[in-house]
């Protein structure tokens, strides 16, 4: 269609400028703006304020949250630490009663040993004792029999202790 026009010669018509249309389009446009101003603007202003105070709410809650969800993790990482030095608090008082009891084992196992000791010692003292005793009688009948058969003659009984006893006093000293 174009082309038709420009062959017929009507090129002035494409690029014609009629003023008339455009007093009649700033007109309008001078219309919709002042009723847009006067009836729209302060709806279309006070939704865009309520936008922008829910979107500033929103932000400050979600900066709230973050905030707190900071401090949540900060109070649990310093729970955590506290955890872990409780825990080895924990494990150094083991330790340390594992080594007081063995300590305390040790000492009770080296009283017993001394007393098993001295135990031994004076029941050998005993034993030794009663083998000084039984050697004693042993040789105080031997002494008897010996003195009975050398002198073959009856002592009285006074006599007999009294070599027994010098006899024994005698071996005792040697």
């Amino acid at each position: 269609m174009c082309m038709k026009l420009l062959a017929e010669g009507n090129t002035l018509q494409l690029v014609n400028i009629n003023f008339d249309t455009i007093i009649f389009t700033l007109i309008n446009t001078l219309i919709i703006f002042l009723l847009y101003k006067f009836l729209l603007h302060n709806k279309v202003m006070a939704v865009l304020d309520e936008r922008k105070e829910k979107v500033n709410s929103e932000m400050n809650a979600a900066e709230a949250a973050q905030a707190e969800a900071e401090a949540v993790k900060q109070e649990y990482a310093q729970r955590l630490e506290q955890s872990k030095e409780e825990a080895s608090q924990i494990v150094a008082a083991a330790v340390k009663r594992a080594g007081e009891r063995e300590a305390e084992i040790i000492a009770q196992a080296n009283q017993e040993a001394a007393a098993i000791r001295i135990k031994a010692e004076e029941s050998i003292e005993l034993e030794k004792k009663k083998a000084i005793n039984e050697i004693k009688d042993q040789i105080a009948d031997i002494v008897i029999m010996a003195s009975e058969k050398v002198c073959e003659k009856e002592i009285s009984a006074k006599e007999n202790e009294a070599l027994i006893n010098k006899f024994i006093a005698e071996v005792g000293n040697e």
